[in-house]
């Protein structure tokens, strides 16, 4: 009998020393402050991440916990949002200003603390006030735990491709500007990948990304969509890549020689240099989807150039150049986004939920408000109205003396209501260009309007793209949880047979979804994840009028679903 007592102690420790060993505490240190760094013949302060930029990259394994000191630094307030991170049980550290947190002040510092749970794959992090996520963004690289293994063959290396947006300007003046006038952002100057704009762009030959591989190797690109306003191409000079995973989650592998990626959404692929020794540019170029529409949306039609080289290859050796798609190439992107599908079985798979408890249909586009004293609103018609971002016919508005988190917690009233409709309040022909016309349409109400939804309850929600303004995708982010995407179309939803198109089996996980250009998308959840939950769309511009909503999750029966009380070191408003 005490054979048998010891050999279970024995297997019992042996247990709790695997688990141990397989997630790790890790603390980084961040410290945000001015840089200056020169960009296209410019020297120019930007607000940036312990000196660099992009700034650090996280590297993990799944379960690992994260322990994260924010010191702000920069003559900006500002918080950190760790994007596509579920935050289970830790929605204070989520980080989206006034919805669950209040912004670091200039001087001060908060420490973000949050576990890495079933989540395997790349996700990013950036600044979650104003455009400063624009320099104010990394990787966060989840590796499988200790003994654990990639659900496809080991890569020869990883690498972090980070593309983004640059401007000569001040970001926050960049913003600030647009508000004033009531209108949209000024566009960017150049795109760039993992911070440099490329040879195409003035002064910037010797500012390009370059990696080097040897023939026959084979690499995971983390892709990162870091830019503030643009959905893009990604392609490599004669060279294909296999899908493996989207926004942390794995895929079926999926052969493709363009990678589409919009705004806050990230794409892993396996490269194999199986080309002959040389050099090969890697591209990045916009899809614009509203250009051309009676909105008349401009876009920088630039081009941001890397270069894979081989080892071997002579330094003389001219990069090959792939062919770009055109800017409004929809059906190039319309079959990315949705040939994807999950890998049924593989790491932290998550079956569909079959049924639906909270329904939702929600119309998405961008309208017209009236305009704000002090503001001009000379640049959009009519003239003495600004752009407005509304969902359902709610223009949404954050809290100013609490945040959303907060006021939940501690049940305090008058700081948001929970009537945001789950349809919307006039039906109409959502992808006609003739309801421009229609002015009660076109001028939403400002409010702070969420939906409350039971812990452990399934949400479907039909996002529906309005013709109002004009026709655009949109790339919406749901904070604290990933959707399956059930699926994707053109035109105004038909739930008598868009509904016999659901993918049930595997369709794709995402935490970020582009709703298609003149079209609609359904994403179904599981919200058993307790607090406030952010829902924007990721082009800042149209996020900063009012195209987002958010979730209040309510606490689950038991301790362990229960939401704890805030750190202590909360800033406060």
């Amino acid at each position: 009998m005490g054979r048998l007592v010891f050999l279970f102690a024995s297997s019992l420790l042996l247990m709790v020393a695997a688990r141990t060993v397989s997630a790790a505490v890790l603390e980084h240190s961040f410290y945000v402050q001015n840089l200056t760094v020169t960009r296209l013949c410019k020297r120019q302060v930007i607000t940036a991440v312990n000196d660099s930029l992009p700034g650090p990259s996280l590297r993990v394994r799944e379960g690992d916990k994260l322990i994260i000191h924010v010191f702000n630094m920069s003559p900006y307030k500002i918080t950190i949002h760790w994007h596509g991170v579920s935050q289970l049980m830790s929605a204070w550290s989520d980080g989206p200003e006034m919805i669950t947190q209040c912004a670091i002040l200039s001087g001060n510092n908060y420490t973000y603390n949050y576990r890495i749970t079933k989540q395997e794959g790349t996700l990013f992090w950036h600044a979650h006030s104003s455009f400063l996520r624009a320099t104010v963004h990394g990787a966060i690289v989840i590796h499988p735990r200790a003994r654990h293994s990639y659900p496809f063959p080991k890569p020869y290396r990883e690498v972090p491709i980070l593309l983004g947006e640059w401007w000569n300007a001040n970001v926050v003046d960049v913003e600030n500007q647009a508000l004033a006038l009531g209108i949209g952002p000024n566009i960017s100057n150049a795109y760039t990948i993992n911070g440099w704009p490329g040879d195409l762009y003035p002064c910037s030959q010797n500012q390009m990304y370059k990696h080097r591989v040897e023939q026959g190797k084979t690499y995971l690109l983390r892709i990162i969509n870091a830019a503030v306003n643009s959905h893009l191409f990604y392609k490599i000079a004669n060279h294909n890549m296999t899908v493996v995973a989207v926004d942390a989650r794995y895929t079926n592998p999926y052969v493709t020689d363009v990678v589409v990626i919009s705004p806050g959404q990230t794409v892993d692929v396996l490269l194999t240099a199986d080309q002959p020794v040389g050099s090969y540019y890697m591209t990045a170029n916009n899809y614009a989807s509203a250009s051309g529409t009676a909105v008349g949306v401009p876009f920088n039609p630039s081009t941001t150039r890397g270069v894979i080289i081989y080892q071997g290859a002579p330094s003389s050796t001219t990069p090959l150049m792939p062919v770009v798609p055109a800017f409004n190439d929809t059906p190039t992107a319309h079959k990315f986004f949705t040939e994807l599908t999950s890998l049924v079985g593989g790491p932290h798979w998550v079956p569909v939920p079959l049924n639906v408890d909270h329904n939702m249909f929600v119309t998405v586009g961008m309208g017209l408000d009236v305009c704000p004293p002090n503001v001009s609103c000379q640049g959009r018609p009519p003239v003495g109205a600004a752009l407005s971002g509304n969902m359902n016919n709610v223009s949404f508005v954050l809290p100013t003396s609490l945040s959303l988190l907060q006021a939940f917690f501690f049940n305090v009233g008058g700081v948001y209501t929970t009537d945001f409709p789950a349809n919307p309040p006039v039906q109409f022909n959502y992808t006609n260009p003739s309801i421009n016309a229609d002015l009660p349409l076109l001028f939403a109400p400002k409010r702070t309007s969420i939906t409350k939804v039971k812990f452990n309850s399934t949400v479907e929600m039909v996002m529906q793209n309005t013709a109002l303004i004009g026709v655009e995708n949109h790339p919406m982010h749901l904070h604290g949880f990933d959707f399956h995407v059930l699926a994707q179309g053109f035109g105004n939803f038909n739930p008598t047979t868009d509904t016999l198109k659901y993918n049930l089996f595997n369709p794709q996980m995402r935490n970020t979804i582009s709703v298609p250009v003149g079209g609609w998308a359904v994403i179904r959840f599981v919200a058993n994840n307790p607090g406030a939950w952010f829902m924007h769309c990721h082009f800042d511009g149209h996020n900063s009028v009012g195209l987002s909503t958010a979730f209040i999750v309510e606490n689950g029966p038991t301790p362990d679903t229960t939401l704890p009380p805030p750190p202590p070191d909360l800033p406060e408003c």
